[in-house]
C-alpha cells in the first residue's frame, strides 16, 4: 500500500473545525497509564484527537506544528 493510499484511511478529519485545545487531566492518562500528559484536541462535532508515543499507545505523544510565522513543538508534560 502507497503512503497515498494509507492517508485515504484517514480522510475523515478533513474539514473538521477545532472546538478546544487543553491537555489530559492527569487522571485521564492515569486510566491510560500515560506518564506523559499531551495535548487533546476536541473538535466540534465532539470527536478528538490525542498524540501518542506509537502505534500501540503507550504513553502520550508530542508534535510539531508548522505556519506562517514558523514552527513549534508541543510538547507533553
Amino acid at each position: 500500500m502507497t503512503d497515498q493510499q494509507d492517508a485515504l484511511n484517514f480522510t475523515f478529519l478533513t474539514g473538521k473545525t477545532i472546538a478546544s485545545v487543553r491537555y489530559m487531566s492527569e487522571a485521564e492518562c492515569k486510566k491510560l497509564m500515560w506518564h506523559s500528559r499531551p495535548l487533546l484536541i476536541r473538535f466540534t462535532d465532539g470527536s478528538y484527537i490525542i498524540p501518542q508515543s506509537d502505534d500501540e499507545g503507550n504513553d502520550g505523544g508530542a508534535m510539531y506544528y508548522e505556519g506562517d510565522t514558523g514552527g513549534v513543538l508541543i510538547y507533553t508534560l
